[in-house]
């Protein structure tokens, strides 16, 4: 069931398998087993549902059974985007963890049913290849590499392999409530279409894969100084926006579709209150968000050498960022 592709690298590392109890991160746990991959575990408690305490408790004895290492955190949210919330909070903790205990990769039990929910939700807003596609097999992050071993295989795949094995997992009961768009996708399209066509759903993504892979072959070039990025743009304005999306992905932020819409309509944006995007002629620039003061001095050099306006601050922090705008923006003006 684990995608050959994976094996190797998660082999070669130290994993973190993010667990939740659920069918999918269950089923994960002891295919890992059997392939002999190491690896510990970390579960997140919201304390939002009675069996939040009995998942831990089965995160914590399977640890304990298997030798494995089991980090948990405890916490509330109270923030009406709950799911957006949470999951801000899940990667934060385990990218800590990563940090801590030099891990390599970070193992995710995401599967075919949500990469089929994930495309159908774009296509219904709107989406190119790249969007539509969403999650990949392997995505390599600035400290670690994020990686999903299941994507070809379907939740009914893994309950199966559950049952025939005697696994106990848990359900999460708000998954079927189709208040959360997800679940409405889930339940109202993706299943149904899995059950009669999950075999030619698994040909498409894997020719999809192929071609957005032939489509992004010639790679943009990003070079940086310090925190501070920039590439030549491309012919297309999306093509750049592609790049600089993966560009914070790898990062560890994940740019919103609204922000891929508004960065096709203007020269420079603010991404989450955490990064700026900027266009300037054949040049795109990406830096931290800062708000700090400047002086009049370098405010008029930036006036003179037409430096995006939201990137000044950065900058005024950065003489080595600074020195290379400079140069490049008066390469640009030649």
């Amino acid at each position: 069931m684990l995608l050959t592709s994976t094996l190797e690298k998660l082999r070669e590392g130290q994993n973190l398998l993010a667990f939740s109890g659920g069918v999918d991160s269950s089923a994960l746990f002891f295919l890992l087993l059997e392939e002999k991959i190491d690896f510990d575990i970390a579960i997140t408690n919201y304390q939002t549902r009675q069996q939040s305490d009995q998942e831990v408790a089965y995160a914590q004895a399977l640890a304990k059974q298997y030798h494995k290492q089991c980090h948990l955190l405890t916490t509330t949210i109270s923030d009406n985007n709950f799911e957006a919330t949470a999951r801000t909070i899940r990667y934060d903790f385990f990218e800590q963890l990563i940090k801590e205990y030099d891990y390599n990769n970070l193992i995710t039990a995401h599967q075919l049913d949500d990469r089929l929910e994930w495309l159908l939700m774009q296509l219904s807003k709107g989406a190119g290849l790249y969007e539509l596609l969403g999650s990949q097999c392997i995505e390599e992050r600035d400290d670690y590499a994020l990686v999903r071993p299941l994507l070809e295989t379907t939740k009914s795949e893994l309950r199966e392999y559950l049952d025939i094995n005697g696994i106990r997992f848990f359900e999460d009961e708000s998954n079927k409530d189709e208040k959360y768009k997800r679940n409405f996708f889930r339940h109202n399209l993706a299943t149904p279409l899995l059950e009669k066509y999950s075999n030619g759903i698994k040909k498409s993504f894997t020719y999809l894969d192929e071609d957005l892979t032939a489509l992004h072959q010639d790679s943009i070039t990003i070079n940086n100084v310090n925190a501070l990025y920039y590439l030549k743009n491309t012919g297309s304005r999306r093509s750049t926006i592609i790049a600089v999306d993966k560009l914070l992905k790898k990062l560890g932020f994940l740019m919103r579709q609204g922000d891929r819409e508004r960065l096709k309509e203007c020269d420079e944006h603010v991404v989450g209150r955490k990064h700026v995007v900027s266009f300037q002629g054949d040049l795109c620039f990406i830096s931290p968000y800062k708000n700090n003061e400047m002086s009049k001095e370098f405010k008029e050099q930036c006036r003179i050498l037409n430096v995006p306006i939201k990137l000044r601050p950065y900058l005024f922090e950065n003489s080595d960022a600074f020195e290379v705008v400079r140069e490049l923006l008066t390469l640009e003006h030649l």
